[in-house]
């Protein structure tokens, strides 16, 4: 193995319960009804295009789609820096073995880079990461897999050599697409997911060894 490339969202940070929790506030904050149950109808849809969905049929002539926008990016913000959430378990301690045994570690997310920094500061993690690329950053998002081969020219390892952990069918994608081996996390949290391409899959991080 000559590098290990972490995703975030769901191999990090367990994001989905986040982002629901603060969906519901911000519904909440501007009196909007919504049952929270209806969220999975809207998973692998934009914020912005839900908003607008609610905001009709509320008929709220007041709100706009941006306005909740803007208020969840910043509440989800202040979720992260408050010190109450938990990185997923297992994968900090996954990035310290890592870093003892010299393996140069980095991460490639799709999340905006203010998030990234937040979350790597929650978490104390930023310096064990050689390289940390925002999908935001690219003209295209995973499953295009530029991000991973971006990120081996900044570790000057070869593809071959590089080992991914991902948590979604996209991102596996993105990782083969690049020529990489590819460890899939099966996190409940993340949605329904085939990740049938992965050269392997764990149900727990512990599960992953330096041995690959």
């Amino acid at each position: 193995m000559g590098a290990f490339i972490f995703d975030m969202d769901g191999v990090i940070i367990d994001s989905e319960p986040i982002h629901s929790r603060v969906k519901m506030d911000t519904f909440r904050h501007f009196g909007l009804p919504f049952d929270e149950a209806d969220l999975i109808h809207y998973m692998g849809r934009t914020s912005g295009e839900m908003f607008q969905e609610v905001i009709d049929s509320a008929g709220r002539k007041d709100l706009t789609p941006e306005e909740l926008t803007d208020y969840k990016h910043k509440h989800y913000l202040e979720v992260l820096k408050s010190g109450e959430i938990e990185p997923v378990k297992g994968t900090v301690e996954l990035i310290k073995a890592l870093n003892e045994a010299g393996i140069p570690i980095a991460l490639a997310t799709s999340s905006w880079p203010v998030v990234v920094e937040t979350i790597l500061d929650a978490f104390a993690i930023r310096p064990y990461f050689q390289s940390v690329l925002s999908g935001s950053d690219l003209p295209a998002s995973k499953p295009d897999p530029a991000i991973y081969r971006i990120t081996a020219e900044r570790l000057g390892v070869s593809p071959a050599d590089c080992v991914v952990l991902e948590d979604t069918k996209n991102g596996i994608l993105a990782a083969k697409g690049a020529g990489m081996y590819c460890i899939a996390y099966r996190n409940p949290n993340s949605g329904k997911q085939d990740l049938s391409l992965a050269d392997c899959i764990v149900d727990d991080i512990s599960e992953i060894k330096l041995d690959i």
